[in-house]
């Protein structure tokens, strides 16, 4: 039998899944019951989800919306327990509504056991949502 991927291979392997577009298989990286956390998001966004069909629902339309090309930087941080990590990333592409460049830095504190995510804590910056998505979200919010 083969040992599961460390957090970091987990963590990696993620990123090649996001640039493939390839949001179910992201999402499969996660346990079935998976804590998400958004510590700095703002009003209108989620700042917690539950569970994987939580997440699925979440991210199922980000190709839609982000093209993410390439990662351009990522340091893995190992950390005093195990099955735990921080990422520091930057991932850059374009905003697929207006074409507009898209440059988003993240911090990501990620758990894993058994190969899979069980909590996924995304620090990433409110203040850089390209206007597009903000506008997209401020319609949703007001929509019937």
């Amino acid at each position: 039998m083969t040992d599961p991927m460390t957090p970091a291979d987990l963590f990696r392997h993620g990123l090649r899944l996001l640039l493939a577009k390839d949001i179910d298989g992201w999402v499969a990286l996660s346990d079935e019951r998976v804590l998400v956390e958004f510590p700095y998001a703002p009003p209108g966004y989620p700042r917690r989800l539950t569970g994987r069909a939580e997440l699925a629902v979440y991210l199922r339309d980000y190709p839609a919306h982000i093209d993410l090309r390439d990662v351009a930087h990522l340091e893995i941080h190992e950390t005093a327990d195990p099955t735990t990590i921080v990422a520091e990333w930057r991932g850059t592409g374009r905003v697929v509504a207006t074409g507009a460049p898209y440059d988003m830095t993240y911090v990501v504190v990620a758990t894993a056991h058994h190969g899979r995510f069980t909590r996924y804590r995304d620090y990433w910056n409110p203040l850089a949502i390209p206007d597009s998505m903000a506008a997209e979200q401020t319609t949703a919010r007001s929509a019937p």
